[in-house]
């Protein structure tokens, strides 16, 4: 009775005896010794948005099932009971009924610990899988992603994980998630401009050739776009601040890939009406008289304007780019870099002669901004 109030409180017990002999009822029983390792601060805060993210967090542990029970709820985890390992049942089907209603497991084994990573799996999820002594080993390795503590581990603990906590902090693990979302957003947000910007200068090249008209953009200018109008602000993209809702989201199916469909859906429209709007910019420019070289550098200027926009755009696929469009400073400088060059192209004597371009009036610019 001591025992299961003590361990109520989230202690582990260690009872201690005393005797000659190794036979048990020659021992006599001295107490019980409560050791406290309370969790860490920031552990509740990080099950919280775990959860939030759509993460399921479940214990298991060999420890006293109180003591499960008393440590689970102190840091958030849904525990409205607990099951021992003695009470799993043996059967697939049964152990993956009971992870699927419960998130607390005490006094179990390491061959349940392996059969409830694989009752997991088999169910569909993606299972992380976090320890530190020999006995966790099994369910590392089998996990699809084992993580060791770097400070308590076992080096066997170490050996089957996939990763290591370097300080042993379960809300480490919830940061690195939240980094990962960051970089693969990232990653979709650099692709997706880049892509888009290429189809958009495909369609006008290939509008133009199909309907008889000049090149609307010399190879130079062709190449600069390519070059420093797409690249800086890509790089900028890559580095894009995550958006405030990064960690309400469900996680993403592993299986969808890079691109989804309206992710596609997007760089496909915004290619196309960047190739729509500087083709007909330049089939009007030259059907109502100007020079070639005027229509071409007003067709540049045009889509060096529209790949900019498309970069404050493409910041996400989800927000309007109403909501904090100057958030990525690393973008704004790039822009205002590019700008800055852009008006040297075309006001500078010997950059006009080496990107055939001419100075634009307030007419012009007016024009090209409509």
């Amino acid at each position: 009775m001591a025992a299961t109030r003590r361990a109520s409180s989230g202690t582990r017990l260690v009872s201690l005896a005393y005797g000659e002999g190794e036979r048990e009822e020659a021992l006599t029983f001295l107490g019980l010794v409560s050791l406290w390792d309370p969790p860490r601060t920031e552990v509740p805060d990080a099950v919280a948005q775990a959860r939030a993210a759509g993460i399921r967090v479940v214990m298991i542990t060999g420890d006293h099932p109180a003591t499960a029970l008393a440590i689970a709820r102190a840091v958030g985890i849904d525990a409205d009971g607990v099951i021992t390992g003695d009470q799993l049942d043996g059967s697939p089907a049964g152990i993956q009924a009971a992870i699927r209603h419960t998130h607390v497991f005490a006094r179990v084994r390491p061959e349940q610990k392996l059969a409830l990573v694989e009752a997991l799996q088999a169910g569909g999820d993606i299972v992380a899988m976090t320890g530190d002594g020999v006995n966790d080993a099994p369910a590392l390795k089998r996990s699809d992603i084992g993580v060791a503590m770097g400070i308590t581990g076992t080096d066997v603990s170490k050996e089957a994980a996939a990763i290591t906590l370097l300080d042993d902090n379960f809300a480490s693990i919830v940061a690195a998630v939240e980094e990962g979302r960051i970089v693969f957003a990232n990653i979709r947000k650099y692709l997706t401009y880049l892509l888009s910007s290429n189809v958009g200068e495909i369609l006008l090249m290939a509008a133009a050739a199909m309907a008889g008209l000049p090149l609307p953009l010399t190879a130079v200018q062709l190449l600069y776009v390519n070059l420093a109008t797409d690249g800086l602000p890509a790089l900028a993209l890559a580095v894009d601040p995550p958006e405030r809702d990064v960690m309400s989201r469900l996680p993403r199916d592993p299986r969808s890939g890079l691109f989804t469909r309206s992710l596609v859906a997007l760089l496909l429209t915004g290619g196309a009406w960047s190739g729509m709007v500087n083709f007909s910019l330049f089939a009007w420019l030259l059907h109502s008289g100007r020079p070639l070289r005027e229509a071409v550098t007003m067709t540049f200027v045009s889509l060096v304007l529209i790949q900019f926009i498309k970069a404050y755009n493409f910041r996400s696929d989800r927000l309007s780019v109403l909501i904090r469009p100057f958030a990525n400073r690393w973008l704004n400088l790039a822009i205002a870099w590019e700008l800055a060059v852009l008006a040297a192209i075309l006001y500078v004597p010997w950059l006009q002669a080496a990107f055939a371009t001419f100075g634009l009036t307030l007419r012009d610019w007016a024009l090209v901004g409509t």
